[in-house]
């Protein structure tokens, strides 16, 4: 339940959000453009994100410190990239063919939920779009995450009074925050943008407010029998280590064709990973799961800490980068066949590719539809047809994905930490959350020549062929 002191006080940020907006409104493109570069620069100046990383892992336990400096890097270097050149101020298109003219304006103040795996990379990416759009952004972080975002709060408040621009078009809830806080920033808010778990995003969708959401994480990927398995060992390895695995598109379970099975699974050792046998399977299980929900003793851990936890005492293997168990069975019944946010991976033997894509459609049904799925493969026509097949809006191909479905420099998805996934996922939006998610179009429409047609010409066909 809101209390009255708890409304207050989201609607006093919310006034000093609006009044900022507003003088912002006014901001030529080239002066907006400065802004979200000065923004960025709180962060990708090394000091800071070294700083801010190191904070963010003691606060929260979750991932690694270096990994996240390369995050923060290189999702805000790769989103700066993307909004070089975009225009959001004024005349965006003018289509005189059609007498159409679009003109970019504001949404207003936008809230945005801050999920604890990604407690600095989230809200720069929030507020850098949300600042090109010229509007005014409030973070709600997560309890264990609001040191780190406070910090990174100073930090760009640092920068904005460096240029001169309004101190309150950046803001976040006052600590100790709540959930009843949050719900109320949602509700005053003309925007929001919920990342993290399912339970931000239906709050975000029971708001009331126009919200962007995500949708669960649980990637799958398939190795069929043309792929190069040195470099897919590799790739996966690198992706499903990263940060300890706190992504939602970091690897969940990897799908491999019969006739390479046991070539890959040589691989996957020279990689430094580990496949349990089915006693050391048993009391990782049991470790990992208490009740049907995961310990968060084990969440974004080193592959030490797991071993510790569920007692795996072969010698050396504490020592590997990740480990695997081997599964056939997808649901409740089998909890490696879902999302784990842990340094476990579940392999899949499948007969040929046709029972590799029955495999990888019944673990998405299960957990993660709509997300993404991978491929290594060399037959460049498999990926279209998992692309018209499985119900998923990307399919990443010959990639570490991790690092791919977020947006990358070497492919062209934009960058983002918040992945719609279309209503397979009960998202309004399929796509990359990006920059022109924050705006209103206005679109002035003007007479042109008038282009109608008649019956012959849309029932001409129709009707010669069925003889009406």
């Amino acid at each position: 339940m809101v209390t009255t002191h708890e409304q207050e006080q989201v609607a006093e940020l919310i006034r000093r959000a609006r009044q900022a907006q507003q003088q912002f409104e006014g901001y030529t493109q080239q002066q907006v453009d400065e802004v979200v570069t000065a923004t960025a620069w709180a962060l990708v100046n090394p000091e800071n994100n070294a700083r801010l990383s190191a904070l963010a892992v003691e606060e929260t336990g979750l991932g690694r410190v270096d990994d996240k400096i390369i995050k923060n890097h290189r999702k805000t270097l790769g989103l700066l990239r993307d909004l070089r050149g975009a225009k959001t101020v004024g005349v965006i298109k003018d289509d005189p063919a059609l007498g159409l003219t679009e003109i970019a304006r504001p949404v207003g103040v936008v809230a945005a939920i801050v999920p604890s795996t990604n407690p600095i990379a989230t809200p720069m990416n929030n507020t850098l779009n949300a600042l090109k759009c010229r509007n005014a952004i409030i973070l709600a972080p997560s309890p264990k995450g609001q040191p780190s975002c406070t910090r990174l709060l100073a930090l760009i408040h640092a920068e904005l009074e460096r240029i001169g621009a309004p101190l309150d078009l950046v803001q976040q809830l006052p600590a100790p925050v709540s959930k009843a806080l949050s719900q109320e920033l949602l509700v005053q808010a003309d925007l929001v943008v919920a990342t993290g778990s399912q339970n931000n995003v239906r709050s975000a969708y029971t708001s009331g407010t126009p919200a962007y959401g995500v949708g669960a994480g649980n990637v799958a990927v398939i190795v069929d029998e043309t792929a190069d398995l040195a470099l897919a060992a590799e790739r996966i390895r690198a992706s499903k280590t990263f940060d300890n695995a706190t992504s939602c598109s970091s690897e969940n379970s990897v799908v491999i064709v019969d006739k390479v099975y046991d070539a890959m699974m040589a691989e996957f050792d020279r990689v430094n990973g580990a496949l349990l046998d089915a006693d050391e399977k048993q009391c990782l299980q049991a470790a990992m799961w208490h009740d049907g929900h995961l310990n968060r003793q084990v969440l974004a851990k080193p592959v030490a800490e797991l071993c510790r936890v569920a007692g795996l005492a072969r010698e050396q293997l504490s020592r590997r980068d990740f480990l695997m168990v081997e599964e056939s069975e997808v649901g409740a019944d089998a909890p490696f066949s879902g999302e784990k946010m842990s340094l476990v991976l579940t392999v899949y033997r499948a007969k040929d590719f046709s029972d590799a894509k029955r495999i990888a459609g019944r673990i998405l049904n299960y957990q993660g539809k709509g997300h993404s799925l991978g491929i290594h493969t060399q037959d460049m026509y498999r990926p279209e047809e998992l692309g018209k097949e499985m119900p998923v809006c990307r399919i990443i191909v010959n990639q570490a994905h991790c690092f791919a479905t977020g947006g990358s420099f070497d492919n062209g998805l934009p960058f983002s930490l918040s992945m719609g996934c279309g209503t397979w996922g009960g998202n309004i939006t399929d796509e990359n959350v990006h920059y022109k998610h924050f705006l209103n179009i206005t679109r002035v429409v003007k007479t042109i020549t008038p282009r109608e047609v008649s019956i012959d010409d849309m029932f001409g066909d129709y009707k010669k062929r069925y003889q009406l």
